[in-house]
């Protein structure tokens, strides 16, 4: 008989976690997004085959991790400059990295899940678009780069 939600508890795992409740926070700065996303981490295999192998393919072992650039999206505020003020300090092969971190929140506003940015700086921001007859809200977006992903839960 499949859980119709009346009896679930919060130590049940039957549900998957909304994506709809969580917090950034740049070192020590929290700051409000509509969207995170580029949360990604790969590693390059590396191929090798010996020459007197028996066998007539290669060997594929993991090589180097690599990970994407995070993109982030929020609403524009007046007065609002803090993507503009840190990308303003890129001078040659310097900028100040920050530690960013992403948690995904329970209904009380815990962390059931957060990942942390190490050496995270902009790379690129995207003013929004102007549109005469639009309805919506200006949002702007940053994307950052960063050296190392670590994942907690709870």
């Amino acid at each position: 008989m499949a859980d119709d939600g009346k009896t679930q508890t919060t130590t049940t795992t039957l549900w998957p976690l909304p994506k709809f409740h969580f917090l950034v926070k740049w070192a020590d700065e929290q700051l409000s997004f509509r969207e995170v996303s580029g949360l990604n981490v790969e590693t390059t295999p590396i191929e090798y085959r010996a020459g007197d192998s028996k066998e007539f393919s290669v060997v594929k072992m993991p090589g180097l991790i690599k990970v994407g650039n995070v993109s982030m999206k929020k609403g524009v505020f007046k007065s609002d400059n803090k993507f503009w003020d840190w990308f303003n300090q890129i001078k040659m092969n310097t900028i100040e990295r920050k530690p960013v971190t992403i948690s995904l929140l329970d209904e009380e506003g815990n962390p059931t899940m957060t990942w942390t940015l190490k050496n995270a700086f902009p790379i690129k921001i995207t003013a929004t678009d102007l549109k005469a007859d639009g309805n919506e809200a200006a949002i702007e977006s940053i994307d950052i780069a960063y050296e190392g992903l670590t994942i907690a839960n709870g």
